[in-house]
């Protein structure tokens, strides 16, 4: 009998996932918080989970949808998702994980995927579960919903110079305002304002119950290299710690070494690396 190693998960593999999901709560953190929101009924999310089953127990999963997110996947793994994705269009806009699987997975799709607009080959991984010894910035603070105007701009200056492409081209920026509200609503959203001007901003752009991750943190160009990044993180992390989850994670280029050294002072350690590959 013809054994396919490849097929989507449902219901049914519900703790099959979650076992793979918790070996590595940093990497599959993305997916950990669509699985707990939306079960795995693809329909009822924004994407599909495929597992990868050589035998009788499933031992890497991916996650395809706007992202593409493999979690466990071994070099059999990458080499039989490869197989699978190569053989439909490219629907995802990135593909995000841990450095091996990336590389891997993109070396094998590049030929019919490609080309990218960018490929992110080393991404320090860094996790923290304490709270930092310097002093947080009691400027920093939740946005409350009445201040998205002050701060999507920064929003918007952040993902531009992070990603290389505003979020503002596409539908002029109405999907993208309606993530940052939604951040802001659910209290995920910090900023330190000098009047109406956002001069520092992140987010929790992921909660499960093993980590929240961090994203979006950005300094006001006016405002870098005046010290303020390390107090401003380390309230960040204070909060997140106390009120979300036990561990806070993010991912950082490997060229942003200010950034580093901010991260480091807040006793952040490595827990391995990303890659990212761009569309």
């Amino acid at each position: 009998m013809l054994t396919v190693p490849i097929r989507q998960l449902g219901e049914p593999e519900r703790a099959a996932v979650q076992r793979i999901l918790d070996a590595d709560p940093y990497a599959g953190a993305q997916i950990a918080e669509r699985v707990a929101a939306h079960g795995l009924n693809w329909w009822r999310s924004d994407g599909r989970i495929y597992g990868y089953d050589p035998g009788r127990r499933v031992e890497s999963i991916i996650w395809s949808g706007a992202h593409l997110v493999p979690v466990g996947a071994t070099p059999p793994a990458v080499a039989a998702f490869a197989d699978l994705l190569g053989s439909e269009p490219r629907i995802c806009s990135s593909i995000i994980g841990r450095a091996e699987a990336v590389l891997d997975l993109w070396d094998r799709l590049s030929a019919t995927w490609g080309p990218a607009r960018d490929v992110r080959p080393h991404q320090p991984l860094l996790v923290t579960d304490r709270s930092p010894l310097v002093p947080g910035d009691p400027a920093v603070r939740l946005v409350r919903p009445g201040e998205v105007d002050q701060l999507f701009p920064a929003a918007v200056a952040m993902y531009t110079e992070e990603v290389g492409v505003s979020p503002l081209q596409d539908d002029g920026g109405r999907g993208y305002r309606r993530r940052i509200s939604e951040l802001v609503k659910g209290k995920r959203a910090y900023a330190r304002f000098v009047g109406d001007q956002v001069i520092f901003k992140a987010e929790l752009a992921i909660i499960t119950r093993r980590t929240t991750q961090v994203q979006g943190v950005w300094v006001h160009p006016e405002y870098r290299g005046r010290g303020i990044a390390t107090a401003a993180m380390t309230a960040v992390v204070n909060d997140a710690l106390r009120r979300v989850a036990p561990t806070v994670s993010l991912y950082v280029n490997d060229y942003n070494t200010a950034a580093q050294r901010v991260y480091q002072r807040c006793g952040f350690v490595s827990a391995g690396a990303f890659a990212t590959v761009l569309f």
